[in-house]
């Protein structure tokens, strides 16, 4: 097995479990909208549902759930192709592209299972509030931002080649 198709599968398989089994034990043990103190006035585990995108974006829209399944899947299908195309000696991006699959993964799991998403890790600083996200979603912010990183420094190794 190639070294991109061995980071895919570890960093695909540790993501989905970490994601599944967090977001499990959190809708086991805790009642909806219970949060629990972790750092005083900057972190909390609080047990939300988020039946839109990134900050409830279209929480009401009628046809939501068929339309994040749909445009995850279209990601999910783009991810695998642009993670074909790559390099051996890509590794970053390899992490990264996997990254992002294994949250997308993670999150349309949760809205074919559930119709919305399970959030749980709630930021915030005084009364400065970032809305609640999970594992899958931290993975794919990473993800994006190694891509990028990836990209740049790509850039410059092409810029810097005669």
């Amino acid at each position: 097995m190639k070294p991109n198709y061995r980071i895919f599968a570890a960093v695909t398989a540790a993501s989905l479990v970490i994601d599944q089994a967090t977001k499990v034990l959190v809708d086991r043990t805790m009642a909806l909208y219970q949060s629990i103190p972790v750092i005083d006035g900057f972190f909390s585990i609080t047990y939300m549902r988020n039946r839109g995108a990134a900050f409830s974006f279209l929480a009401d829209f009628d046809y939501r759930r068929p339309f994040f399944i749909a445009i995850t899947l279209v990601a999910i299908a783009v991810i695998v192709v642009t993670f074909r195309k790559l390099r051996d000696d890509q590794r970053l991006a390899a992490f990264s592209l996997s990254l992002i699959f294994s949250g997308a993964v993670g999150n349309l799991i949760d809205r074919v299972r559930l119709g919305e998403v399970i959030d749980f890790l709630d930021v915030f600083w005084k009364t400065h509030h970032w809305p609640a996200f999970n594992v899958a979603d931290s993975a794919i912010c990473v993800g994006v931002a190694l891509l990028a990183l990836d990209m740049f420094r790509e850039e410059r190794r092409q810029s810097h080649t005669p």
